[in-house]
This record gives C-alpha cells, sequence and structure tokens, in this order.
C-alpha cells in the first residue's frame, strides 16, 4: 500500500522532475469534470476530513525521496497531485510544513473549489507552487464543464482565487482546460483570459484531454486553441499549451524535426518565426512541407496571421 501515496519522480513539463503525493483516495472529489482522465468522481464532497495520518504521508514521501536519492535521481518538487481534490484533505498545511524540512519545493495542483475557505488559502499559502484550475468565468458553462457540487458558488470561487493571488508569495500558475463546444467559444475564451489577467500567474496553461475521459467528449479545436493562445497572449499572459508532449519542448538537438515538433507542442509558431528557425538552422521550407503531408503539423490562421502548431492526436 506504500506506493498509493507517494510515486515517481516523474518528468513534468511544468515542474521539471516531480514526485507526486496521492493524499486523497480515489476517486472523491468537490467537481465531477466531464473531462476528468482518472474517470467519474465517485464521492462527490466539500467538507474538509482527514484521509491518511499525516505521520504517514510524510514518512512515506521521505523514504519515496530517499530511494530515488540512492538511485541517483533527481526531484525538482514534490507535488500534491491526488485522486481527488487535494485541499480536501484536513492536515494537508501539516503535511505542507512537515515536508519542507526535505529542502525540496513543494507543488499543489488545486481545481481551487474550496479556495473562498479562508483555511484552505492559509494552508496553499504554505507552498512554492501553486496552479490554479480556471474553465470558465461564467456560471452555466462552468456547471457543464466541472459538474461541482451544488454547495458550491463560482462567485465565492472565482473571489477566493482573487484573494489567494494577492497574498501568495511563491509561483502561481493557472490552467484552464479546453473541451469541443463547451467551454471553447471565443467570448468565453475572452472572459477566462481577462480573469486570469488579473491573478497575474507567473505562467498560465491551455491543455486537453490526452488520456480517455470521464465523458464522451472531444477536446477543442487546433483552430481554438491557437485562437485561445492568441487571446491570453494579446492580454500579456505568461501562457503555454499543454497538448500531451511531454519532455524538453525547448532542447535544440540538431535535428529540426524534433526540434520544431518541440516547440509547437507548446506554442503555435507564426509563419515568420518558422522561417527565422528555418533559416538559423540551415534548413528550408520543405522540412514543414514535410511535417504537414505526414499529418504531424497543421497550419491555422488567426487575425490574418498564419500559425503552425503540432497536429492532435487522432484517438478522439
Amino acid at each position: 500500500m506504500n506506493d498509493e501515496i507517494a510515486f515517481g519522480p516523474v518528468p513534468s513539463r511544468r515542474l521539471g522532475r516531480s514526485m507526486g503525493i496521492n493524499n486523497i483516495p480515489p476517486k472523491i472529489c468537490t467537481y465531477s469534470c466531464i473531462y476528468c482522465q482518472l474517470g467519474r468522481t465517485l464521492k462527490m464532497q466539500v467538507e474538509r476530513e482527514k484521509f491518511y495520518d499525516t505521520d504517514r504521508v510524510i514518512e512515506e514521501v521521505k523514504r519515496k525521496v530517499k530511494e530515488a536519492e540512492n538511485a541517483g535521481e533527481h526531484i525538482d518538487y514534490l507535488t500534491f497531485v491526488p485522486d481527488g481534490e487535494p485541499t480536501l484533505d484536513i492536515n494537508l498545511g501539516k503535511e505542507i510544513e512537515g515536508l519542507k524540512q526535505l529542502g525540496i519545493k513543494i507543488a499543489v495542483i488545486t481545481n481551487a473549489s474550496l479556495i473562498w475557505r479562508e483555511d484552505v488559502r492559509n494552508e496553499l499559502y504554505k507552498a512554492d507552487w501553486v496552479s490554479l484550475k480556471v474553465d470558465a468565468a461564467s456560471k452555466d458553462i462552468w456547471r457543464r464543464v466541472d459538474r461541482p457540487h451544488g454547495k458550491l458558488s463560482l462567485d465565492e470561487i472565482l473571489e477566493g482565487m482573487q484573494i489567494f493571488s494577492r497574498n501568495f508569495e511563491g509561483e502561481l500558475a493557472t490552467e484552464t482546460m479546453l473541451i469541443d463546444g463547451v467551454n471553447d467559444g471565443y467570448e468565453e475564451i475572452e472572459n477566462i483570459a481577462s480573469f486570469v489577467h488579473g491573478l497575474s500567474p507567473r505562467k498560465s496553461y491551455i491543455s486537453i484531454p490526452t488520456r480517455p475521459p470521464a465523458e464522451n467528449i472531444k477536446p477543442a479545436s487546433e483552430e481554438k486553441i491557437n485562437a485561445a493562445f492568441q487571446i491570453f497572449k494579446g492580454k500579456k499572459i505568461n501562457v503555454e499549451y499543454l497538448i500531451g508532449y511531454e519532455g524538453n519542448a525547448f532542447a535544440f538537438t540538431g535535428n529540426v524535426e524534433e526540434d520544431l515538433l518541440g516547440i509547437m507542442s507548446v506554442h503555435p509558431m507564426r509563419e515568420n518565426a518558422v522561417k527565422e528557425f528555418l533559416e538559423k538552422a540551415k534548413a528550408g521550407w520543405d522540412v514543414v512541407e514535410k511535417l504537414l503531408k505526414e499529418n504531424k503539423l497543421i497550419e491555422t490562421e488567426y487575425q490574418g496571421n498564419k500559425f503552425y502548431m503540432r497536429k492532435l492526436s487522432s484517438k478522439y
């Protein structure tokens, strides 16, 4: 049973080498998101409680860290990323404090549904890096995409995020999951981007489901993902997208195809930027034509400019 609490380290685009902490039994959550890649929520609740002994969580993480160090594995973050909502754990703050002695940064990936609570904010302030989910800025779309517990209020959640962002001294990130026909309309993306801009996150991620989701849904199209990226960027948000390609997207390996695909899995590239990249790599436009023909890249347009981005998985 030891491995159910601590796992990894695993590669993370957001956090480098991350050791996961599973402080919530599957699948207890405040939401039942239509895109959840852990399956449907088995138990919805908003009341915080103790799930594991604090000492057990700390000791099992310590054991895993020691095993990783003995194996020569580097760890950048200890990350609370459980099979449910991490802030439901009433001992989260104590666990963060107990793990600080290891000298490794602490991250928490939360859906932010309980951030309206002062006690939750105070515990999250102890972390070094926190990611907040912002899938919608309007109530009807929030209910459709995140399917929240009936006692939750979007207005309270959004206000809680604003309070948290003003007082958090660590690195703040946001993540927005775009679903075809649900929250990928231009008006809603504008609303989400405007709200995220007000939080001033260090980085904002636009993502899509990359593993089988809880419901029969499709990820937003490449065109909508690119449009969202440009809208966020237009509001001076430091934005990247996560579309399922792990690894160091910025590692210039000397293989121009791999390098292009790596960059385009995080950022769409304007036509002139691609040409400039190819010129530096002493390569021609035939590289792009080849990748388009192989269905690895897609050409899309936004506000009169051509963009190139990595083709999404065709499994949906």
